[in-house]
């Protein structure tokens, strides 16, 4: 297994823990990608028997660069040749009920494979000079990557149970890596669900964002949904699952729906936002769900209600409230408007409201209320993106020619103050408003000189006189 020891820095190590007398390993991440012919991120897991941080400050010294010691967790990083390489010493690790943090114990190469999470992390590479390359294997993890199964090394109930975040990072890991989980293992997440209680929600949103933006995000919160963790974790989510049928007329699944849309907008993007607008894009329509005799299901409202959950949610998830909230917010307040116009005769009035309401966020709305037709009757889905085209390039011509996105008025509030003599107040607003739906509606160009006489006139016919005259070069 030499061809894959071939950075430099392994026969560093190899030399130096020849001269210490220390046992060193490559552990982890680094061999399960090397094995499966993956891509690897630029670090490296060394397991030394013995102290971890003094190897690394003994290598730092040979090499020298500096080691960043982290004394709190028992490990300390160099980076060398462009790779980031941790250092840990073997750990035996015993829990206690309430809590995820282990009592540590120093230990063998066995106890420190013991306590990994799965088989397919648990193998580790010699870096010792007599069998410098051995693949150590002891749970079979190269098996389980050729059965494509996420295993745990020991009993799944007491790898669960020790610490609950390896339940997500269980359906973390069979959704990046298009693996099944072991039969046992889900049966022991469903048995040991609870005890993610004890996990921060920082950690799990972090597992839930890796899954999320994962190739087909839709596995994972299928076993999310599936084991009871989704009702848990995020039930907001979990309340979109469900059939209600009245006089025989249902609704689709909103669940599974969202699932497609998700999907969808995976395949066309990787804005981990984007995906969670796909995620929040119906989430209103339990609370909205009604049922008419004439028309069945309805869900009227479900974007403003949505729009109006998602900080809430996001605060709840201790996702960032800042722009990227307020993105997924735009889009579930929108993501009716586009559907709505590939469905009716598009008039430039409707693009040019939907262009200043989505400003730039403009293409990534388009993409999202693509992926959200996820009708089975082919000739619906042809029909709406063949509309949905047609939109597009709409909005293209109407933005080249009225330049409506990120629109600021070609009048401000101070040239109306200034042209009438008014300070502050309701009239400013009234004639600000008509000159932006003037605009909208395409009754007049969206330039200072048309926009300025249509403020005269406006201003006349509520009594308002001008009092005096913004100056030609200032409307040109």
């Amino acid at each position: 297994m030499t061809e894959y020891l071939q950075h430099p820095i392994f026969s560093i190590i190899k030399e130096l823990a020849e001269h210490t007398k220390t046992e060193c390993y490559v552990i982890g991440g680094y061999v399960r990608d090397r094995i499966m012919d993956r891509p690897f991120k630029n670090d490296v897991d060394i397991l030394v028997i013995g102290s971890g941080i003094d190897f690394a400050n003994a290598l730092g010294e040979k090499l020298r660069t500096k080691v960043a010691v982290y004394k709190s967790f028992g490990t300390a990083m160099l980076v060398y040749d462009g790779l980031d390489v941790e250092f840990v010493g073997a750990r035996k690790e015993s829990y206690r009920r309430e809590s995820r943090k282990p009592i540590v114990e120093d230990g063998t190469l066995p106890d420190d494979q013991n306590r990994r999470d799965f088989t397919i992390n648990a193998m580790a590479y010699s870096l010792n000079a007599e069998n410098y390359g051995e693949l150590l294997d002891p749970f079979n993890g190269v098996e389980d990557i050729k059965n494509r199964i996420v295993r745990t090394p020991v009993a799944p109930a007491e790898t669960f149970s020790d610490d609950p975040l390896r339940m997500m990072r269980a359906i973390r890991f069979a959704t990046q890596l298009n693996f099944k989980i072991d039969i046992h293992a889900v049966q022991s997440i469903s048995d040991t669900k609870d005890r993610i209680k004890i996990i921060s929600k920082e950690r799990i949103t972090d597992e839930l964002n890796k899954i999320i933006l994962s190739d087909k995000p839709s596995v994972g919160f299928k076993y999310l949904f599936d084991t009871g963790l989704l009702e848990l974790i995020f039930p907001a989510m979990y309340n979109l699952h469900g059939v209600d049928v009245i006089d025989g007329k249902g609704h689709k699944d909103n669940f599974y729906h969202t699932l497609e849309v998700l999907d969808n907008v995976a395949e066309m993007s990787t804005d981990l936002w984007l995906r969670w607008a796909a995620i929040m894009h119906d989430i209103a329509k339990p609370a909205t769900k009604r049922f008419d005799k004439r028309i069945g299901w309805t869900f009227h409202g479900h974007e403003d209600k949505g729009a109006r959950m998602v900080p809430k949610l996001f605060a709840e998830l201790k996702l960032p409230l800042n722009d990227k909230m307020k993105f997924v917010q735009k889009l579930v307040q929108l993501h009716l408007r586009p559907i709505v116009l590939a469905q009716e005769i598009v008039t430039d009035s409707a693009v040019r409201r939907l262009l200043f309401e989505a400003g730039d966020d403009i293409e990534a709305l388009m993409l999202l209320c693509h992926a959200d037709v996820t009708t089975k009757n082919e000739f619906k889905k042809k029909k709406y993106r063949d509309n949905f085209e047609l939109v597009k390039q709409k909005l293209k011509d109407v933005e080249e020619r009225d330049q409506i996105r990120n629109w600021q008025p070609p009048v401000t509030g101070e040239d109306i103050m200034e042209v009438f003599g008014l300070g502050p107040g309701k009239l400013v607003g009234i004639i600000k408003n008509a000159i932006r739906e003037a605009i909208l509606e395409g009754e007049i160009p969206n330039s200072r000189e048309a926009a300025y006489y249509f403020m005269v006139k406006r201003g006349k016919e509520i009594n308002l006189e001008p009092k005096r005259t913004l100056s030609l070069e200032t409307l040109k």
